[in-house]
């Protein structure tokens, strides 16, 4: 498939690049986090929330609201999910990496998503962009044969366990964790996901 930039006039439906905060400390402790063969996320890390750098993204990524600094690392090369949350997320591109993105517009009355309307985006390594709370997207993809390396910053709480049964109907049936709503692929076999992209599992 077609892979355009961040810095695209086309990524601007998605998110934007964002330049209003320093995380070269962040970047640094991210070279000490494992690059497994398949994909690993965590969703806090102490070393990554401790720099100096963790309250300006927190006042300017997110207005003052607490957050969780955490990653997403590892070799992938499937869209497998698409998720979305009711606020914005922040990736922080530690090496060269591919995001696979959608809009939440685009999900039918049924919570279906047909996966022909994916578009790819490359993002260098030391960039960091904002994805909208109406953009899907889900772990990243390999821009090349050694893996990939993405900070991942969120409201705190978001991807925790719920504490409460999700719906058994409606859109909160997609819900799988604190603030996630996910749709998956039937090919990806997540357990307990809502199988509701159709068409190819998009791979790049």
């Amino acid at each position: 498939m077609k892979i355009q930039n961040v810095t695209d006039a086309s990524f601007g439906r998605y998110g934007k690049v964002v330049t209003e905060f320093s995380y070269q400390e962040i970047l640094k402790e991210m070279e000490h986090t494992p690059l497994p063969e398949d994909v690993v996320y965590v969703a806090s890390v102490d070393v990554l929330e401790a720099t100096s750098e963790t309250e300006e993204v927190c006042r300017k990524g997110f207005g003052g609201l607490p957050i969780q600094i955490g990653y997403c690392n590892g070799k992938n090369h499937k869209l497998n999910a698409l998720e979305y949350h009711r606020s914005s997320e922040i990736d922080i591109a530690a090496t060269d990496l591919i995001l696979l993105l959608g809009c939440q517009q685009d999900i039918g009355a049924d919570d279906t998503y047909d996966t022909a309307k994916v578009e790819a985006f490359y993002v260098p390594a030391g960039t960091a962009v904002e994805l909208y709370a109406t953009t899907l997207h889900y772990a990243p993809c390999s821009a090349d044969e050694n893996g990939f390396r993405c900070v991942i910053v969120l409201p705190k709480g978001t991807n925790e366990d719920l504490p409460f049964k999700a719906a058994d109907e409606g859109e909160n049936r997609l819900l799988t964790a604190v603030n996630k709503w996910l749709i998956a692929h039937e090919e990806a076999g997540i357990d307990g996901a809502f199988c509701g992209l159709k068409g190819e599992n998009v791979t790049v």
